[in-house]
């Protein structure tokens, strides 16, 4: 029987799915009405009002600045359009990124007037590997000038190594940290994450730039705002790309309940960990919850089985996603950057699958989905899985 397609949460319609892949929650009116009725007596709606200057410096507290080391944007993509721009990269530049991110890493990069460039990534971190940069980039016909490093759903990377990489090589190195706000650690490299509604900590729609390289963050301000530095004369090629009081003010509520919306998230973080500890052929993402939280849990199946798994839980009530398809490579958009051979990329492409995540998810929920998982067996007669 064929499997009915269900409505998408996101997109706020009404779902008849038992368990949905993704529910998102934000601060309630009740804990917006103070801070909007901020807004209403202070009648300043946006251009770097007091809720953004709060917001902005609680950021920098909680990640330990020594001065305010966050700037925040409208948006994540925006922000790592930003933070390119700030970094000073000719127009026209070579910017390496993995293929295996979100489809708003490379519009990025074209946005800021770069050439994406797709490079794999490691298979025991799902990120890129700064050693493995280093030997591709002794090939390349063409400068590299930037690199966006990808925090796989959320999952840290090794900060020392890729401040050491751009320390030795003088390539400006930028962390899309979009998911990763468990996970950002101060460092002269800029961090951007994003406060979409999806996120861990949601504003709506936003996102900030955190460094500790003042004068990064310094162009990165103007580049928010037009590229004015204390005139109304542009200085620097710039965006529009500041975060307005309103989502300031989501952000501020969803800050003020930031421990208790971890905590839920590491319960369901926990739950997935012991439950797919027991099963075979099946695995959690690298480091998966291992000091940290996100918004998702990624399995990794055997190869071609992804999508027959996929259907199998839709028809069980249980909605699924393949976040970040099969690469960015393989989308119409992007066909025509260039790239090195990706075989990790083009693995996880076809195996990972993302499972129902939200924060006030119940154990059996994450029971129900674990048990409607098909029994994978290995076929005896070779290497070829089927599901029981």
């Amino acid at each position: 029987m064929a499997s009915r397609r269900l409505p998408c949460p996101l997109l706020g319609e009404a779902t008849s799915s038992r368990i949905p892949v993704l529910k998102p929650q934000l601060p309630s009116a009740t804990d917006l009405l103070p801070l909007l009725a901020e807004i209403d007596e202070n009648r300043w709606y946006s251009n770097g009002g007091p809720l953004v200057t709060r917001i902005e410096e609680q950021l920098s507290r909680h990640f330990r600045f020594v001065d305010r080391g966050v700037v925040t944007v409208s948006n994540g993509t925006l922000g790592l359009t930003v933070a390119l721009m700030a970094s000073r990269i000719p127009p026209g530049s070579i910017c390496l990124m993995p293929s295996w991110t979100f489809a708003a890493t490379p519009h990025a990069a074209r946005l800021a007037g770069l050439t994406p460039w797709f490079h794999d990534v490691d298979r025991r971190t799902w990120a890129l590997n700064p050693d493995a940069v280093t030997e591709t980039l002794k090939g390349m016909s063409r400068p590299v000038r930037a690199i966006i490093v990808v925090c796989p759903f959320g999952a840290p990377i090794d900060v020392r190594a890729w401040e050491e990489f751009q320390d030795r090589t003088g390539i400006a190195v930028i962390v899309d940290a979009a998911a990763a706000f468990d996970t950002v650690r101060r460092s002269h490299l800029p961090f951007v994450v994003s406060l979409h509604a999806t996120k861990i900590l949601g504003a709506g729609e936003g996102g900030f730039i955190a460094s500790s390289d003042s004068k990064l963050l310094a162009r990165a301000r103007a580049c928010c705002n037009f590229g004015f530095q204390g005139s109304r004369n542009a200085m620097l090629g710039a965006l529009n790309a500041k975060m307005s009081e309103y989502h300031a003010a989501v952000a501020l509520a969803a800050w003020g309940s930031w421990g208790r919306t971890r905590q839920l998230q590491a319960r369901v973080v926990e739950w997935y960990r012991r439950g797919v500890a027991r099963m075979e052929h099946v695995s959690l993402q690298p480091r998966y919850g291992d000091g940290w939280v996100s918004g998702t849990t990624n399995v990794l199946l055997p190869a071609r089985l992804r999508d027959k798994v996929s259907r199998q839980l839709l028809e069980s009530g249980i909605e699924t996603r393949t976040w970040w398809g099969a690469g960015c490579h393989r989308q119409p958009a992007f066909i025509d950057c260039p790239r090195s051979t990706l075989p990790v990329t083009d693995e996880l492409g076809e195996r990972v699958l993302g499972l129902p995540h939200f924060p006030d998810m119940q154990k059996r929920d994450v029971d129900a989905v674990l048990a409607a998982l098909p029994v994978v067996q290995a076929d005896r007669a070779g290497p070829r899985w089927q599901v029981a």
